[in-house]
């Protein structure tokens, strides 16, 4: 058995699909060949005919899957740290968003803005999810509510996709209704130009809406997904993060990978979620920022056997936080989750809620070789702390990243 590197004298939180918690393993290792896990056990079982032309003592570090971050707006210009100001003054969030600001005010500075800018911007903040261990991000569109804006976006989240992160893409047309367009306009262009086109192109690995008040409808959003379905793209929605608009309820009844934010959910909207195999993504940070009365019924989830990851909902109004292991700490406190919840929020299924855990998410055979190597006695640290991570080396595809 030949392998291109070996992980020795390491402690391994395995986070298997089929494994409770962290799924601990002490004094592991870890063997790649071309980019994929093809040995991973305690190093006591390493098999003898095992040969690695390079071979890395960890030195008792622990490793992780490389963390997944499931939910971002990482693309756009702009500022709205105004809104902030206006927030804590006690102006509520859907009172801004109907008098011009939140998405609308992102939208009029990223449809100003440049190519290269949008990139550049859109690559630097991507340094942040890197010093922490991140492997895999989703990048959303939304921002731009054009069929220029939008394609460039889905482009340059497409081009952040390369050797030291992998990008999953999400087209989220039904983010805010642009001020050009009637509803029903606005609608028709997302279902009869943009979704072909998009898969024509493969600029996306999903479709997204905002089901909520202040956005789009239940039935309008159930257009959108047809529209999707008909073109072969799996779904994802913002579901009841304002109220409860039964947008658990129908991410189920098409099978989404994911339904995000949750607040309002009805535990019976959960309980089809888990029904459907479709993930709740808690986000916290929205949660905090927006200061809302009413958290995720973690509880009812729980009870119903969703699987719980956990975003960062990166953006610039209701969440302007980059950071995945402080959202994970928030979830913790603020929501309840247990540490192993917390873990495998950030990766296993994390991964199931992009479509990608028979790819990445755990240390198992097959998978790939997406690493996270932590200066830690015990992973708890790396949630426990709010500041910079304690990374020791980042592994994507078997390779330095």
């Amino acid at each position: 058995m030949i392998c291109d590197r070996l992980w020795i004298n390491a402690n391994l939180a395995t986070c298997a699909a089929a494994a409770p918690g962290l799924a601990r393993i002490e004094r592991g290792a870890i063997a790649c060949r071309e980019g994929k896990i093809i040995w991973c056990g305690p190093q006591r079982d390493l098999p003898a005919t095992l040969t690695a032309p390079e071979i890395i003592d960890c030195e008792g570090r622990w490793i992780t899957p490389g963390l997944i971050d499931p939910h971002t707006h990482l693309i756009f210009a702009g500022d709205r740290s105004d809104e902030f100001a206006r927030r804590l003054a006690g102006v509520p969030y859907a009172d801004i968003a109907r008098g011009g600001g939140g998405i609308l005010a992102s939208m009029r500075a990223t449809r100003a803005a440049s190519l290269s800018r949008l990139h550049a911007d859109a690559a630097n903040r991507l340094a942040a999810w890197r010093a922490e261990g991140v492997t895999t991000i989703e990048i959303k569109s939304g921002y731009g509510l054009d069929q220029t804006t939008e394609l460039a976006i889905l482009r340059t989240a497409r081009a952040l996709n390369d050797a030291t992160m992998r990008v999953r893409t999400t087209y989220l047309g039904a983010h805010a209704l642009p001020p050009e367009h009637d509803r029903a306009t606005y609608l028709d262009l997302i279902r009869t130009t943009m979704i072909p086109m998009i898969a024509r192109d493969h600029l996306a690995d999903a479709v997204d809406g905002f089901c909520e008040s202040i956005a789009f409808t239940p039935a309008e959003i159930a257009e959108i997904f047809e529209a999707a379905r008909s073109h072969g793209l799996p779904v994802k929605l913002h579901a009841d993060q304002l109220s409860n608009g039964g947008g658990a309820a129908l991410a189920a009844r098409f099978a989404a990978l994911s339904a995000d934010h949750l607040e309002y959910a009805a535990p019976e909207g959960l309980a089809a979620m888990a029904a459907a195999v479709t993930v709740a993504v808690v986000l916290p940070g929205a949660y905090y920022v927006l200061r809302e009365p009413v958290a995720p019924d973690i509880t009812a989830m729980r009870h119903a056997g969703c699987a719980i990851a956990i975003g960062t909902d990166c953006n610039p109004g209701t969440s302007p936080i980059m950071s995945l292991r402080l959202c994970a700490h928030m979830a913790c406190v603020l929501f309840g989750l247990t540490l192993d919840e917390a873990w495998r929020g950030i990766t296993i299924n994390a991964a199931s809620a992009l479509g990608l855990a028979a790819e990445t998410g755990s240390l198992e055979a097959g998978k790939s070789c997406d690493l996270a190597i932590w200066s830690v006695a015990d992973p708890a640290e790396v949630l426990a702390w709010i500041g910079p991570a304690p990374l020791h080396q980042r592994i994507l595809k078997g390779n330095d990243a």
